[in-house]
């Protein structure tokens, strides 16, 4: 999934690395079944060379502050070498990155790309040359890996929804807008098949109104809260509740609401538990975010690596319990499906226990009292 703005010191990260802490869809949908690391055998005893590109750092923060050192921590623990890069969000750089690793003959090949046509490519090449490759947190769909590690990303637009919902049932007939991910990424995809299951209902039974549903490309929080701002001001500020994808766009709607004196008032989701989001819940302008524990999602990835060097099949199988539907091929592929927590203020505290944002960096200024009044130290 993606996201945004946050910013951790080192501790920040050591803090994670120490927990024992979390899309495809539901079974309606695509996907089915749930995975815990807790339950997934041990890989163990692996050794050589991984390759593992990430997608991007503009329009999330969390790939190199929390991907890229837990799943260094979670292969070296499997026995691996582990070379971690990010693509920039430039497709040919991960081609290119994808090309060295195969010719280098890596082990495994682990990707999270950011169009799946790439990925897509790149596995191909990886299978003509025998080497496994793990989809990580988005799916190349129309590709050939051997397997796909994420979080039930269906159940987090519901999530989200479902919040939403909860939080205008004093207005019927609320006007809603919907501000989607990039159009792009599947998980983006299921994140709105999540909204849609929840909120479509609704607007047919007029409980809710849907003013519109706007996809952004690149998940770019700048385009985001440019579009909100157009949809405000050609429905004349008649907005009652907004579905963000996630914390940046969140962000950047909460500031267009800010400057018409609706912050705090109009109810607005988020995702991925950023210390920006994290804030906005604490001061009140917004209602929700949704934590991944991303450390059981590198675990997770390192224990499949681990099968996959030693040709363990059967053990790789025991780990990926779930199921992914990919459309493009018809396929089913077989996933580690990891459950997203809902974060409201009394929940901000988990994240914070857990070790994913220090409190230091929350709590400032007049937010320390909402603090202390949550438990959150």
């Amino acid at each position: 999934m993606r996201s945004r703005t946050l910013t951790l010191l080192a501790a920040t990260v050591s803090a994670g690395l120490a927990l024992s802490a979390c899309g495809a869809n539901s079974a309606g949908s695509g996907g089915s079944g749930d995975s815990k690391s807790a339950s997934a055998p041990a890989g163990g005893g692996a050794s050589g060379k991984v390759g593992v590109i990430l997608p991007e750092t503009a329009t999330s923060a969390r790939w190199e502050a929390f991907d890229k050192p837990m799943l260094q921590a979670a292969l070296s623990a499997q026995g691996f070498s582990a070379d971690i890069e990010n693509a920039q969000g430039d497709n040919q750089k991960f081609s290119t990155l994808a090309d060295g690793f195969i010719a280098q003959g890596v082990k495994v090949l682990i990707i999270a790309p950011s169009d799946p046509a790439v990925g897509a490519a790149i596995e191909t090449k990886a299978k003509n040359a025998g080497i496994p490759v793990i989809d990580y947190d988005r799916p190349s769909l129309g590709g050939s890996a051997d397997y796909y590690v994420s979080f039930d990303n269906e159940k987090v637009g519901e999530i989200q929804a479902q919040g939403l919902a909860d939080a205008l049932k004093s207005k019927p007939g609320a006007n809603v807008v919907q501000i989607e991910g990039a159009p792009t990424d599947n998980n983006a995809t299921l994140f709105g098949n999540g909204h849609d299951k929840v909120l479509k209902p609704l607007y047919d039974s007029k409980a809710l109104n849907l003013v519109q549903k706007q996809a952004i490309d690149n998940w770019d929080a700048q385009v985001g809260g440019t579009t909100f701002e157009q949809i405000f001001t050609r429905v004349n500020g008649k907005v009652d509740g907004v579905v963000a994808a996630n914390d940046e766009l969140a962000g950047a709607v909460i500031t267009v609401l800010k400057k018409n004196g609706l912050n705090g008032k109009v109810p607005v989701t988020g995702q991925d538990s950023t210390s920006a989001g994290l804030q906005a819940i604490l001061r009140g302008d917004q209602t929700l975010t949704i934590f991944k524990p991303i450390k059981e999602e590198a675990e997770n990835t390192a224990k499949l690596a681990a099968a996959l060097a030693k040709g363990d099949k059967a053990g790789a199988d025991a780990i990926a319990t779930g199921k992914l539907h990919d459309p493009k091929n018809n396929r089913d592929l077989k996933s580690v499906l990891l459950q997203p927590q809902l974060i409201t203020i009394k929940d901000i505290k988990t994240v914070v226990q857990q070790g994913y944002v220090k409190a230091s960096d929350i709590c400032t200024g007049d937010l320390a009292a909402k603090c202390t009044a949550n438990g959150i130290s």
